[in-house]
């Protein structure tokens, strides 16, 4: 199946029945399943987790038909339709993500993709081969806010775009719980997200140089890893698209994940405060937190705040409908050369072209292009 630039959902007479397994049922995992639980297209809904006690208590809480310890038991032709990729730390997307789409199965495969442009390909390749819907979870286009932005863009509203700014920051006990289950610094875990969104607004405008700059602080000694990562992206037509992401705030500070976003264009522009200063609980004992405030989302009582059970539902529809998702495995790709750029760039101190990223010319000893 050939995945177009921009997706276009057609009609279908009637949905079918979908068979969901979910391979990973830690926090994103159990979120989705939860949501997969309550849908009416799911008819049966089979987990997997390595940890046995960790499947077993999302199977009796979401009611799942089965749960199990090894994924590939879901691979046979009668066991389900799709699954859902949900597993960490994130090098195991790629393998586990490969095995279903070998076995025929659609699939929603949690960011980043994989860890290299060879690896993305692959996957895209088996996916067309075996006809299977293959979609990565950008969850943010699910937001509200954001799909507003990108409908100002597609009507005219905002004319020919100019600048883009985007600030994602999230808390230091978000940032240690991220940055412990692998290598991937923010730019691969926190800016991603809003490069997707920065294209898909843009789209079918393509990045064309990045240049990247980071700040050391708190993550270095205990993780490797720099405090925040500052992102500028020259799109093919002169557009500035400027990212920051950072995982180092303090624990009680505005929102666990604080985004604001300022997009310009000759016809107007738009401003985004996503940075949930509008809610806060101060209780006697445990001071202040943030409600509702993390990425992915949460329910509150019989309704869901944030955009990941959207995201699991479309998926689940465009399974039911046969549609085409929201994001594309090829839309995920060119993310994936953004961000890749961008920790290139940040250790060379110098600007990456997109194009000798992806001819091969930007030979390095860094993250993993091939």
């Amino acid at each position: 199946m050939s995945e177009p630039d921009q997706a276009v959902p057609h009609a279908s007479s009637a949905p079918t029945g979908v068979r969901l397994g979910i391979i990973g049922t830690g926090w994103i995992g159990l979120t989705r399943a939860r949501t997969a639980a309550v849908d009416g297209r799911v008819t049966e809904l089979h987990l997997a987790d390595l940890k046995r006690e960790t499947a077993l208590l999302a199977a009796a809480e979401t009611n799942a038909t089965s749960f199990r310890c090894d994924y590939r038991e879901l691979l046979d032709a009668d066991a389900v339709d799709a699954l859902i990729v949900s597993t960490a730390p994130e090098n195991t997307h790629y393998p586990i993500a490969r095995d279903c789409l070998a076995a025929g199965k659609h699939v929603l495969l949690e960011k980043p993709m994989a860890l290299t442009l060879g690896e993305a390909d692959d996957l895209i390749e088996v996916a067309d081969q075996a006809g299977a819907t293959f979609t990565v979870g950008y969850s943010q286009r699910f937001q509200p806010k954001f799909a507003f932005v990108k409908e100002q863009f597609d009507s005219g509203a905002l004319g020919r775009p100019t600048t883009i700014l985007i600030s994602r920051h999230v808390t230091r006990e978000l940032g240690a719980k991220i940055a412990s289950r692998g290598s991937l610094g923010p730019v691969q875990m926190e800016a991603t997200h809003d490069i997707d969104l920065a294209l898909w607004w843009l789209s079918p405008r393509r990045p064309a140089r990045v240049y990247a700059q980071t700040a050391n602080g708190i993550m270095l000694d205990r993780y490797a890893q720099p405090d925040c990562a500052w992102v500028m992206i020259t799109m093919d037509d002169g557009t500035v698209v400027t990212v920051g992401a950072g995982w180092s705030l303090p624990t009680e500070s505005p929102g666990y994940s604080s985004v604001t976003a300022e997009v310009v264009g000759t016809g107007g522009a738009v401003f985004v405060d996503e940075s949930h200063r509008d809610l806060l609980l101060t209780m006697a004992r445990g001071g202040i937190t943030r409600p509702l405030s993390t990425m992915p989302g949460q329910p509150v009582g019989s309704v869901y705040a944030g955009p990941m059970e959207a995201e699991t539902r479309h998926f689940i529809e465009c399974i039911a409908f046969g549609r085409v998702p929201v994001v594309t495995a090829r839309q995920a790709r060119l993310v994936m050369e953004v961000t890749l750029a961008a920790d290139l760039s940040a250790a060379r101190n110098e600007p990456v072209s997109l194009e000798a990223l992806t001819s091969g010319r930007a030979e390095t000893d860094g993250p993993r292009y091939e």
